[in-house]
């Protein structure tokens, strides 16, 4: 396990590879920081002129001297403020442009990733990393590139100043500063663990926060609502504890360092002053000591803003080293580059001795065969959790098996291209996903460029059009997943009707019609068939009345084929199905 500091240096250095294309833009930034700089340190050194020219005496001073000084003292600050006007605009588009090229990777990434991550880890936690991390990331870069470079800059040119105008004063600064970097560093390294543990407890309420949000109608039904405002309280009150935990100890570098700085400066002062008076001010002028203690502030100043952006560059941190946590996260096995593309399918599937399990300690599918030809109906039936979603996941290879092999037309569905492979499978599942869009671009998800007329008789198939025809906008209805204008029986009648837009070779319908009424399900069932003539089609179901015509039916418990055959010679056999058949229909 990686030590926390030598994680958070990857963390930086994959920052620092974010902003490798901007490279440009930040050479300029630079360059107009330290030109903001040269030209803020040489405003002392004209004060100080100034100052000289009074300290004659007040009946020899040239007014047109000090005059003509303030005015480049304005011109300077008019150069000064539109340099950093510029400088700043610079930032922001290098912080945002970074921003959006970590978003746009972490959202690309998702769509990479094996079903098993997203099946477990929280869904709001992963909403949490791409939204709320990085905006904070974003403020802690744009802290750091605002005030980092001008800081560094200033801390130099202002040493550099200094030991041109006394070498004593430079050293006073020299053995005191390291003093106020220790210190800094010191609380830093405390503080990013506190922010990491921030940073986790926040997605952990985002994720509460989803749960309860996406589910209120269960959670009121059961009058759950206490529970979910007690479980939302003692993650609310975990995540004050760490906050105003890591905000104290990140708050105290500033303090601190500003209390170091103070002694830098005392010391600056009490060393010009003597030097001014023993050399009788040949060496140093009243007007060079006032130049150099205004440098010493200089010189301060940048420490302490840094040191004030700490905690939100920590915190920035701890964001970036969750949101690089789920960009470097191992995607699903690519495909070959020999991959196959699957071109006229007929249809033949065979899973040969195929094993798998979601976790190595419990074994679900084992020892599993089947062979179905092109046009067969399968059905899956048995008891929740014998592994009937599981076989479709291998069909489809949302996960790959252990062992064995699924086959596709002879073709090892692992040599072949996932895209091409899931584009020959048309699927219908219980849960329902309609997107943000019209009902039309819902219905043509499969298939984009289908007509009206396409998308209407596809409707008509799935007995959907008549609902559609009573929206207020009718197939330009807007519509949402969590959309209150259709039922979930209505989503489902949706979902089916991307099917019948675009018909692929291959069939799944895992609990298609669980959200239908019976008599709309009787006419489905006649589209149904008529869809499935000459297509291989896998049927998931509980109701084993939608089954009857199905050329084979799987009958499966604890991972494993038990029964097999048709509905009429499964009921024949008195078995495990007919059993299982006999339960829905009695006392009718």
């Amino acid at each position: 396990m990686m030590k926390k500091s030598a994680f958070k240096l990857s963390t930086i250095k994959q920052v620092l590879h974010y902003t490798k294309k901007h490279r440009p833009l930040l050479l300029l930034s630079i360059i107009l920081a330290t030109i903001t700089v040269a030209l803020t340190l040489y405003i002392p050194i004209i004060i100080g002129q100034a100052i000289d020219l009074l300290d004659e005496g007040f009946s020899s001073v040239d007014f047109n001297a000090i005059l003509e000084l303030l005015v480049r003292i304005a011109i300077i600050v008019a150069i000064i403020a539109l340099l950093q006007w510029i400088m700043n605009n610079i930032n922001n588009m290098i912080t945002y442009n970074v921003v959006k090229n970590v978003r746009d990777e972490a959202f690309c990434k998702i769509e990479k990733l094996p079903l098993k991550y997203i099946d477990s880890h929280p869904h709001g936690e992963i909403v949490s990393k791409i939204v709320a991390d990085v905006d904070q990331f974003a403020d802690g870069l744009l802290m750091g590139f605002t005030q980092l470079f001008t800081g560094v800059i200033t801390i130099l040119g202002t040493f550099i100043f200094l030991i041109i105008i006394d070498f004593k004063t430079a050293l006073v600064v020299v053995l005191l500063t390291p003093l106020s970097l220790f210190i800094a560093s010191f609380i830093a390294k405390k503080t990013y663990s506190m922010f990491q543990e921030q940073s986790r407890v926040r997605a952990e309420q985002t994720a509460i926060i989803d749960e309860m949000i996406g589910n209120l109608k269960v959670v009121k039904a059961f009058s759950h609502e206490d529970e979910a405002i007690e479980k939302f309280d003692e993650i609310n009150q975990r995540l004050q504890k760490c906050s105003v935990k890591a905000i104290f100890f990140s708050s105290l570098v500033n303090p601190t360092t500003r209390f170091i700085n103070s002694l830098v400066y005392a010391s600056v002062a009490l060393v010009g002053a003597f030097t001014v008076i023993g050399s009788a001010g040949v060496a140093l002028s009243v007007g060079a000591l006032v130049s150099v203690l205004s440098y010493a502030t200089q010189f301060a100043k940048p420490f302490n803003e840094i040191s004030g952006v700490v905690s939100e560059l920590q915190n920035a941190l701890a964001c970036a080293d969750r949101i690089f946590e789920l960009i470097n996260e191992d995607t699903e096995t690519p495909d070959a580059d020999d991959a196959l593309l699957l071109e006229k399918v007929n249809g033949n599937v065979d899973i040969k001795d195929v094993c798998f399990s979601y976790s190595p300690d419990k074994r679900l599918i084992e020892n599993l065969n089947l062979s179905v030809k092109n046009g067969q109906r399968i059905a899956i039936v048995g008891p929740t959790g014998c592994g009937k979603t599981t076989i479709i996941n291998l069909l489809m290879r949302f996960y790959d098996v252990c062992s064995g092999s699924i086959c596709v037309d002879n073709n090892d569905i692992r040599s072949i291209k996932r895209a091409s492979l899931r584009e020959s499978y048309g699927m219908v599942l219980q849960e329902t996903w309609i997107r943000n869009a019209s009902i039309r671009d819902n219905i043509a998800i499969g298939k984009p460029d289908a007509t009206d007329d396409e998308i209407i008789e596809a409707a008509k198939l799935s007995h959907a059009h008549s609902f559609i025809k009573r929206l207020p906008q009718g197939y330009n209805t807007i519509v949402a997943e969590e959309s209150s204008l259709l039922s979930q029986g209505q989503k489902q009648l949706l979902c089916i009707a991307r099917i019948m837009l675009a018909l692929p070779p291959m069939l799944i319908l895992d609990e298609a019609t669980s959200s239908i009424d019976t008599r709309t399900e009787i006419k489905i069932q006649d589209a149904f068939a008529t869809m499935m003539k000459g297509r291989t089609s896998f049927i998931v179901a509980h109701r084993l009345s939608t089954i009857r015509e199905a050329d084979a039916i799987l009958v499966m418990d604890s991972g494993k084929i038990i029964e097999q055959g048709t509905h009429t010679e499964l009921l024949q056999k008195k078995g495990f199905y007919y059993n299982l058949y006999n339960s829905q229909f009695e006392g009718q």
